[in-house]
């Protein structure tokens, strides 16, 4: 079962990752319900082990691309983040660990794998992945364009993926950069 959910997860970000167009430097949000992916209600089976593996697919392929994870925190911690303090440089943090049950199993796992992990109420992310429809939107840059994905289940979850692009601004006149779309 763990090598199952590991190679879903890392065939999901491998395809995400290209659909995405991440590049280095951007921030990912990941939202994730381990008690979804093992088939329980959002919130109510929280499982370490399953965090374990599905963080490290997830984490191991950000690290090889560059690419900042930013992990959102269950509601008990108002969706707070927990991210790399290289990505939020200029950030006021919040006074707060992650608990399996209390932010939840893949957020208590990414502030214990973070090389200096800090919480934020808040981040801007380019790019985002909901495992188990967690909603991860409200950290998400204007404008959000679904990503559409072949692997769209880790375990029993559902995954919805996001990218963002900059605003249209001027009308049916204006030239826009392709290149940012």
């Amino acid at each position: 079962m763990k090598n199952e959910l590991y190679m879903q997860a890392r065939a999901l970000m491998e395809e995400f990752g290209e659909k995405a167009n991440l590049k280095p430097g951007d921030i990912m949000v990941v939202g994730c319900s381990t008690s979804e992916i093992i088939g329980s209600k959002i919130g109510t089976n929280s499982s370490p082990e399953t965090a374990e593996t599905v963080f490290q697919a997830i984490y191991s392929y950000t690290q090889e691309k560059g690419v900042y994870l930013a992990v959102q925190c269950c509601e008990h911690l108002n969706r707070a983040i927990i991210t790399e303090r290289d990505a939020v440089p200029f950030a006021d943090t919040v006074n707060v660990v992650p608990q399996p049950k209390a932010g939840g199993s893949f957020a208590t796992r990414a502030y214990a794998n973070f090389k200096n992990p800090v919480a934020v109420e808040e981040i801007k992310a380019d790019a985002g992945i909901d495992i188990g429809l967690t909603l991860i939107g409200m950290h998400l840059k204007k404008v959000a364009v679904p990503v559409r994905l072949e692997n769209k289940m880790i375990g029993q979850a559902l995954v919805v993926a996001a990218r963002t692009r900059p605003k249209f601004i001027g009308g049916a006149r204006a030239v826009y950069n392709q290149q940012l779309l």
